[in-house]
């Protein structure tokens, strides 16, 4: 891997290609990354390079990551990842990566944390049929049979039942780029990004088989 940035969730909206085809994005504020540390494979035992996002005040910011941070020289930061760059040699503390990383065409997976739903039931959580609606029915949206009196007449491991939903670590990947704002620092990815508005979005170029 040898392209990836942090960026923030801004939304959603819809732009024209070149030949007037509507294309839905998702607008990413992708980066500038500052290089915190560059972990070699003599000093780490592998080679990733350590990137910060968004500025953070100094209060809320405890003794050891403050330390770490004053050790680079660079202000603190929110968010700290590691990318395993295979040119991570190359980077140096204090240098930025920004939104220009990556051109259009290029294809990147997209890692966030999904939307939280809280606790759903079947219908909602697995697309399950619902029962008849009319009048005198006793089964309307509940789940239907979970098992049966003969053998094995037990619940399957896995079977899709009422439980929390959402709030989980979710990747969509071969996400084609857009558009490039190399001076605002956003990219538009072609569909849909996990995650609300906001939320800390994972970019990494995708790896072919």
């Amino acid at each position: 891997m040898k392209k990836a940035i942090l960026a923030t969730k801004v939304g959603m909206t819809q732009v024209f290609t070149e030949d007037g085809q509507l294309v839905p994005v998702t607008v990413l504020q992708a980066g500038p990354c500052v290089v915190t540390q560059v972990k070699t494979e003599e000093n780490d035992g592998y080679c990733a390079v350590q990137v910060g996002f968004v500025d953070k005040r100094e209060k809320l910011v405890n003794k050891p990551v403050k330390g770490h941070f004053d050790k680079a020289g660079v202000s603190y930061k929110r968010f700290v990842r590691e990318f395993r760059f295979e040119n991570a040699a190359e980077y140096n503390v204090k240098d930025e990566i920004k939104a220009d990383i990556f051109a259009v065409g290029d294809k990147v997976d997209a890692t966030a944390t999904s939307k939280g739903k809280g606790y759903q039931g079947a219908i909602k959580r697995y697309g399950q049929h619902r029962g008849p609606m009319k009048h005198g029915s006793k089964f309307h949206r509940h789940q239907g049979s979970n098992g049966s009196a003969t053998t094995p007449g037990r619940v399957f491991k896995g079977k899709g039942m009422p439980g929390h939903m959402g709030s989980v670590k979710k990747t969509i990947q071969n996400l084609e780029i857009v558009r490039v704002d190399a001076e605002n620092n956003l990219l538009l990815v072609k569909g849909s990004v996990p995650g609300p508005k906001k939320a800390l979005v994972t970019l990494k170029e995708t790896v072919k088989a």
